[in-house]
Parts: structure tokens; C-alpha cells; sequence
């Protein structure tokens, strides 16, 4: 099989008409012209050039191969400056993995964040819940990701903790947010939640689950949503309270639940976050870049480790 190499080989013989015009021009020495130039004629079993005197002349087969060499060797040259522009960020697509509420954190902002540096890439935050990002990462479909450290099965994964969110009881009624909420109160609580359709790998429910189990408590919910604001608008509604993440209420409830209002968890319970990436992965500068300036985003606003 004829290679790139090969190929330039072959155009600088046939443009300079003398093997050793060729390996001056390339910086070889003639002897590894002649080589490539034999190799080549015996992987497509046929002459390409006829010696007379002191240099060579193309045979009907060369005069057919060199257009062909030449798209051949451009193309392989456009390849390398795509290459290139993608690990320089120029182009190309940049993949992340965030979990479903990151939106509330550093969605708009970390893309954001990504253009004003590199303006001419594409760029795609991937993911509605922490175990749907995990899924994409072991596919192999993202390098990394930023989700909920509570719901990652850690085989074959490498975890790194870098914020934490404290998990607050969101109520439209004062009465209810006079003091920290117990297991007790909690379990009597008429609760809405999102992220129903992860509700077992939900990393907010496996925190309460594990509060209330110690408790002896069986947790249960009145409402069950798919995202957080229509939790936070029915709890605006009266309808029934929530348990959320503290940065979750502070984007949503002036604008969702107004009067509503938040108070801590007791004993106090939080959400961990974390980067997470397939363990032995070398990972890409667009991969170490969005780690960044994502770890930089959630930590201005949660509680780094």
C-alpha cells in the first residue's frame, strides 16, 4: 500500500526529473528516494520513471499517478490544518457533561466563558441528570464531565470532588421556616419533587433517603415533576414545599416563588459535585478546558472542597 511519504517522494522525482534533485529538495539522502520510489512501483506493479543519463523521465504511469498523488498529498495537508485548528480550539466541537440543574449554575455563563476565548468552536453541554451524563461518559461520548457525586458508581471512573450545595427546605409559609428542618418534620411534609423520572439515582433523594431511613422514616412525596421550576412554581402556588439545592432557590425563587422562602436541613445535608472522567484517560485541552472554567463557575457560587 503506497503511503504519504511515498507519494512526496514520488512528485519531487517527478517534478525535478533526478532522484538526487528530489532528496536534496526533501533533505534525504538519495539512496532513501530510490528506495521509496521502489516501493512504490512494486505496490502498484508498474515503472514510474526510465533512466537517461543523469536523471529520470516519468513513464505513461507516473504522468497518470501525479494528479492523483497531488489531491491525495493536499487533501492529507487539509486534514492535518482541521486536526490542527481542533486542538488549537479553533474548530471543531467542544463536549461536556453537566448535570441537569447546572443550568441554574453555569449554563449560559461557562458557554459563555468557552466563546469569549475561543470564538470559533461549537459547543455542547450534555445532560438532563447526573446518571444520564455518567451513561454518555462510559459510552465514551463525552471525556468529562461536572455532576453529582452521590450517584456515581466510581469503577472505572475517576472522581474529583470540587463543590458543595447545601440542600435547603423551600416553603411559601413563614410558619414552616422558623427553625431547621428535622427528619421528623420532613417526613410529614407534603413534598414536590423534580427529576422524577431518576428518581431512584436522583443525587438530592438519595441524600433525604438516607437522612429519613436513619430516622426510620419512609420517605414519601405528594408531587412528582420533571424539572425544578415547576417544583419551585407549585411551591409558590402553596401547593406543597421542596427540598433543593440552596444555589437552585436563590436563581429561582425571586422569580418563580417570590414569596417564598428557604431554611436549612437538620442535621445540615448537601449535594457534592464533582469533575468525573474515565480513570487512565488522557484527556483533550478542550476536555482540561471546560474542567476549568466549570470547577471556576460552580465554585463562585457553591461552596468549594
Amino acid at each position: 500500500m503506497m503511503s504519504l511519504h511515498q507519494l512526496r517522494c514520488f512528485l519531487a522525482t517527478y517534478e525535478l526529473g533526478s532522484l538526487t534533485a528530489a532528496a536534496e529538495h526533501l533533505g534525504y539522502a538519495q539512496p532513501s528516494i530510490s528506495e521509496q520510489i521502489r516501493t512504490l512501483e512494486k505496490s502498484i506493479d508498474a515503472k514510474l520513471f526510465r533512466r537517461v543519463g543523469r536523471g529520470v523521465v516519468p513513464t505513461t504511469v507516473a504522468d497518470s499517478l501525479r494528479p492523483h498523488a497531488e489531491r491525495t498529498l493536499a487533501a492529507a495537508a487539509e486534514a492535518q490544518k482541521a486536526i490542527e485548528s481542533v486542538t488549537a480550539m479553533e474548530s471543531g466541537t467542544i463536549r461536556f457533561g453537566m448535570f441537569g440543574t447546572s443550568r441554574l449554575y453555569a449554563g449560559a455563563s461557562l458557554i459563555a466563558d468557552v466563546l469569549k476565548r475561543h470564538p470559533g468552536v461549537r459547543v455542547e453541554l450534555i445532560g438532563q441528570n447526573s446518571s444520564d451524563v455518567q451513561e454518555q461518559l462510559r459510552r465514551g461520548y463525552i471525556e468529562a464531565a461536572m455532576i453529582a457525586i452521590p450517584q456515581v458508581r466510581s469503577e472505572g471512573m475517576t472522581v474529583t470532588p470540587v463543590a458543595t450545595d447545601e440542600l435547603v427546605y423551600v416553603s411559601a409559609d413563614p410558619e414552616k421556616l422558623r427553625s431547621p428542618v428535622t427528619a421528623h418534620r420532613l417526613g410529614q411534609a407534603q413534598i414536590v419533587m423534580p427529576e422524577t423520572t431518576w428518581r431512584d439515582e436522583d443525587s438530592t433523594r438519595l441524600v433525604l433517603r438516607k437522612m429519613l431511613h436513619e430516622a426510620g422514616i419512609n420517605p414519601q412525596t405528594r408531587i412528582e415533576v420533571e424539572d425544578v421550576e415547576t417544583a419551585v412554581e407549585l411551591v409558590g402556588m402553596g401547593f406543597a414545599d421542596t427540598v433543593i439545592p440552596k444555589g437552585a432557590a436563590q436563581a429561582l425563587l425571586p422569580r418563580l416563588a417570590p414569596k417564598a422562602g428557604w431554611v436549612s436541613l437538620r442535621p445540615k445535608q448537601v449535594d457534592t459535585f464533582g469533575i468525573v472522567h474515565r480513570s487512565g484517560a488522557t484527556l483533550s485541552k478542550a476536555a482540561e478546558l471546560m474542567i476549568q472554567l466549570a470547577t471556576a463557575r460552580i465554585q463562585s457560587i457553591a461552596e468549594p472542597v
